[in-house]
């Protein structure tokens, strides 16, 4: 049987006829919306006999490959003979109408070929007209090319276009081959499973098979990232999926996964996996500016793409950062967008949450067929609550909206008197708010949204008139995954940024219902108004809808009724729990019940270094400490080190036993960061303490396995500062009839906890010593929250303020 190739027309021909460069040109936040209202708008002059939205479809044979393309095309026109049938393929512009030849854009006829082939072809007809029916968005102008096109010259340009596809296509199925074979032949990585590890990895499968959430609490060290991987994997060659995204929080996790892929690689696996990095992290120039005119990686990238994909797929599987800059340097393209191209291609895909979840740049490009054959699994889940929260909400700032208006005050009136209006809206606020420095509304700001809509079409003019505008049809426009280039204007980057931060907060304002509030505040001239989500569950619902199952999984997914709660769980979705394989003879858990509450910290500083002292006093190793914020940490370590002075050294009678101290500091770049973790080495007599902040880069996703860490003292319960946000958060799940201070504050501030304390036991030969420092852990409220294996503690004899 001669194996299906199934294809839109609108992706052979994107494939086949993509050119030229990542352009400078503006692309409009309403070309969108306007180029549905323009295909609207002409269909409706459509006569009674004439169709729209026809679909229409084909089986082309070439070589051993059978072709199955399908589409629909905008209108099918009958004369008035009956006879002559007409093709209209429909695209909206924003550019000049006259600037628009019969030539300009090969693409939107071969797209209008393709139609008009299947049509030919079903209806035996032996000529066909081709319309092409260009409408000015803003003008509602049109302008119409028409050719007339025998069927054999159809068949011949169908032919053609599937030659030039056929190398791309024949590559694929040649390497599903080899994927789904590689797939039955492959046994799990490792001797035996861990303990929880098989229930785990069956879980994830019956998820999968069932088309499910999962919501996974497993603990550090059972191999939760191979026990996900594999059954998803398994799953593939059981042709239950197409693909994989492991999505994650943290550069760390990712690496993670390219390891478990290369370990299943190394099996016999054929699976193809890219990673996306961050266009900042990833662009090879020392400015990110995405023109041709800047840059010679974006200078005729659609030119070289095709050929770069191909080149990579036929001879890469683990598609790393570094494989993927190799190859973009290669073939001169974007490595940013190259990744992007790749994604649409490979088996797996790990990248960071937004991809799939952040509405400004998920990836629009995947179908809603592709959805239904992807998996998502989300690792360190419980990361994804806040930023959850930070991807719906949105935020103006007063200031943005001075510069502009004081930028463009006698050079263009219509973009300084919108400039010019925000700001006043933004001291009317500050009028309004007075002393008070903050308020409330639970109603969207529809005067603010009005005044922004006619900033965002000012701020289109003069961006689109700065670069080439944009000719595309609906589908096919610019979508959030990447940003468009910065004109060639002095003004641009100033313009630019208030547009973007204007056009998400209109998109925002979208979504706005009982679960968000405008929270304005002011802080001497500057005023913010902030459209807050209060509870993202349904959107990351509406975000992930489609996909065929999603697996949320942490080792700190705990309350699990919480994470299921706030991560958008559904009646019918599953959870599981998986118990520590660990001994509880390989960890000494001790409670040093000290207050660590804002108003005691000044007094708590000096027992908290004694009880530090005296930890590390018994035994030399290596430590850290985390705490609940940077002052707090600066504060005990000034405490610390002094009382380290008085006693000279640890072990004085061995002083190459000497007690080193490193503090984390804010904002440190990666370098800093490795050197930080570099200096806990195994096998040292002498003793080390680092100093970090709970939730913060030293906290997460990282592995000091075996005597590289002896301990870990964790201060506070991990509390977020209370703050108005915080506030109207608990305010909010209390109305809901959930326990707001425990929702707002307690459980997140205990999963930094057990995230910092997590560091310490990760395989079945560590053995650790973890102190917590605050009399709430005796409380019935948390001692619930804390882990199965923490709960064999002593209780250590009160320090004395």
């Amino acid at each position: 049987m001669t194996p299906n190739v199934n294809i839109s027309v609108r992706s052979l021909v994107e494939y086949v006829y993509r050119s030229g460069s990542i352009e400078s040109g503006f692309r409009t936040s309403r070309a969108l919306t306007e180029g549905t209202k323009a295909h609207q708008k002409l269909q409706k002059q459509y006569g009674e006999s004439d169709q729209h939205e026809v679909y229409v479809s084909t089986e082309i044979p070439y070589e051993d490959l059978l072709f199955v393309i399908d589409g629909r095309c905008d209108g099918l026109l009958m004369d008035a003979d009956g006879v002559t049938v007409t093709v209209d393929e429909i695209k909206s512009t924003s550019s000049d109408i006259g600037q628009i030849e019969e030539d300009s854009y090969p693409v939107h006829w071969a797209q209008a070929k393709c139609y008009a082939y299947m049509v030919a072809k079903d209806r035996g007809l032996s000529r066909m007209r081709i319309q092409l029916t260009y409408m000015q968005v803003d003008t509602e102008e049109t302008r119409r090319f028409i050719v007339e096109v025998s069927s054999d010259e159809l068949e011949q340009f169908m032919h053609d276009v599937v030659e030039h596809y056929y190398p791309y296509a024949q590559a694929r199925y040649e390497h599903e081959l080899r994927r789904n074979h590689s797939i039955k032949e492959l046994s799990f990585p490792f001797p035996n499973y861990r303990e929880g590890q098989r229930k785990l990895a069956g879980a994830v499968y019956k998820t999968i098979n069932e088309g499910r959430k999962l919501f996974a609490k497993a603990p550090t060290g059972i191999g939760k990232t191979m026990s996900t991987l594999f059954p998803s994997v398994k799953a593939i060659g059981e042709g239950l999926l197409q693909r994989i995204y492991y999505l994650t929080a943290r550069t760390t996790t990712r690496t993670a996964a390219e390891e478990a892929y290369s370990l299943l690689q190394a099996r016999g696996l054929r699976l193809q996996v890219v990673t996306i990095t961050a266009k900042e992290k990833v662009c090879f120039k020392e400015e990110v500016r995405c023109s041709k005119e800047h840059c010679e990686f974006a200078d005729g990238y659609y030119d070289r793409i095709n050929e770069a994909v191909l080149d990579l797929l036929r001879h890469e599987t683990i598609m790393t950062r570094a494989v993927i800059e190799s190859y973009a340097r290669k073939h001169r393209v974007c490595p940013f967008e190259f990744s992007l191209d790749v994604a649409y291609a490979a088996d797996a895909v790990i990248c960071d949450y937004n991809y799939i979840f952040d509405p400004r740049v998920n990836l629009k490009r995947l179908f809603e067929e592709q959805k239904r054959q992807t998996s998502l699994l989300v690792d360190e889940a419980h990361n994804l609550v806040d930023r959850a929260r930070e991807m719906y909400s949105s935020v103006l700032n007063k200031s943005d909206f001075l510069a502009l208006q004081r930028e463009f005050k006698g050079i263009r009136a219509d973009l300084h008197d919108a400039a010019k209006a925000i700001n006043q809206y933004f001291i009317a606020m500050r009028k309004q708010i007075g002393d008070r420095q903050m308020q409330v509304d639970p109603e969207l700001p529809e005067l603010l949204i009005g005044l922004l809509d006619v900033f965002i079409a000012a701020a289109e003019k003069e961006l689109a008139g700065a670069g080439a505008r944009t000719l595309a049809s609906p589908e096919s426009l610019l979508s959030a995954e990447t940003s468009p280039a910065t004109p060639a204007t002095s003004t641009a980057p100033l313009l630019l940024e208030a547009y973007f931060g204007a056009q998400n907060f209109v998109r925002i304002a979208k979504l706005y219902d009982e679960r968000y509030v405008t929270f304005m505040a002011c802080d001497r001239n500057e005023v913010n108004v902030k459209l807050f989500c209060l509870d993202p569950s349904h959107l990351l619902r509406q975000m992930g809808k489609g996909y065929r199952s999603h697996v949320f999984f942490s080792a700190t997914l705990s309350p699990l009724s919480y994470f299921m709660d706030t991560l958008g769980a559904g009646e019918d979705d599953y959870s599981v729990t998986v118990p520590s394989p660990f001994s509880k003879e390989q960890l000494d858990v001790f409670v040093q019940p000290l207050s660590t509450r804002y108003q005691d910290r000044e007094r708590s500083r000096e027992p908290i270094a004694r009880s530090l002292y005296e930890l590390m006093a018994k035994r030399s190793g290596n430590y850290l400490v985390f705490f609940p914020s940077y002052a707090y940490m600066s504060s005990v370590y000034e405490a610390f080190t002094d009382l380290v002075g008085e006693r000279e050294v640890l072990h004085s009678e061995q002083p190459e036993r000497k007690l080193r101290v490193l503090v984390q500091q804010t904002q440190m770049s990666e370098e800093e960061r490795e050197n930080f973790l570099a200096e806990f080495q195994a096998g040292t007599e002498k003793t080390l303490v680092g100093f970090a902040v709970m939730g913060g880069i030293f906290s997460e996703g990282i592995d000091l396995v075996g005597d590289r860490l002896t301990g870990v003292a964790v201060v506070g319960v991990g509390l977020p500062q209370l703050g108005p946000e915080r506030n109207l958060i608990k305010a909010y799940m209390d109305s809901t009839g959930k326990n707001g201070y425990e929702y707002a504050y307690v459980f997140p501030g205990m999963n930094k906890v057990q995230q910092a304390g997590g560091r310490l036991i990760r395989s079945e030969t560590d053995r650790g010593v973890l102190l917590l420092i605050d009399d709430r852990y005796l409380q019935p409220l948390y001692q619930r929250l804390l882990p199965e294996e923490w709960r064999d503690y002593t209780v250590l004899q009160a320090q004395r303020h």
